[in-house]
């Protein structure tokens, strides 16, 4: 079957893609690692010691930098519906995060009030269309935030993907009713024409 035009035009952007060239020098497994350094860099997120939960981690870009971060001092644990080669140091859960099943499997492995530095790059598969595609990922968003609600420890941080559209902006509010610092970030990494941000809140204070 002949490839359509957007998916020609799609692995055309991807090889000629800087960030993709960049994750293949230096050895990382996706060009989305360098959305979660550049926000490191500018906000000091990662340190030794640190109890951090990767949301929607496959193929595991963003888990094998906070590896890097935490050297071998700390507890990580990634989870993704996709399945995702093994890292050093970090336990592994496959699954959809959406079932109750899996989401207490992850909650296990966790004492309550335990997390750090929550992480969610998660997105549904897209189809295309803005009116199915943004209630899906925001839906995503907002577990992930519950998560935050009941698994951070006071002072932690969430940084996770959220997509402009509906139940954005309320989102946005409930995270500045509970967090000391809330923000928006679109990486360099982030391809400009994507609806993606990624919301960034520091200092859990429930």
């Amino acid at each position: 079957m002949p490839r359509s035009k957007s998916s020609k035009r799609w692995l055309q952007e991807h090889f000629d893609d800087v960030y993709v060239k960049k994750a293949q020098a230096e050895g990382y497994r996706s060009r989305a690692v360098y959305k979660l350094k550049e926000v490191d860099e500018k906000e000091r997120l990662l340190r030794p010691g640190m109890t951090v939960v990767d949301l929607g981690a496959a193929p595991g870009g963003w888990t094998q930098y906070v590896t890097e971060k935490l050297d071998g001092h700390g507890t990580i644990i990634a989870l993704d519906l996709l399945s995702m080669d093994a890292l050093p140091g970090v336990d592994f859960i496959q699954g959809d995060f959406r079932e109750d099943a899996v989401l207490h499997q992850l909650m296990d492995l966790v004492p309550e009030r335990g997390v750090d530095l929550l992480l969610s790059d998660m997105a549904p598969n897209m189809s295309g269309s803005a009116a199915v595609d943004i209630p899906s990922a925001m839906y995503l968003a907002e577990l992930a935030f519950d998560f935050g609600n009941k698994m951070l420890k006071p002072g932690g941080t969430l940084l996770m993907k959220i997509f402009h559209g509906t139940g954005f902006d309320e989102l946005v509010k409930q995270a500045r009713g509970q967090f000391d610092k809330v923000v928006i970030r679109k990486p360099a990494a982030s391809r400009a024409r994507s609806r993606e941000t990624y919301l960034l809140a520091k200092g859990y204070n429930l």
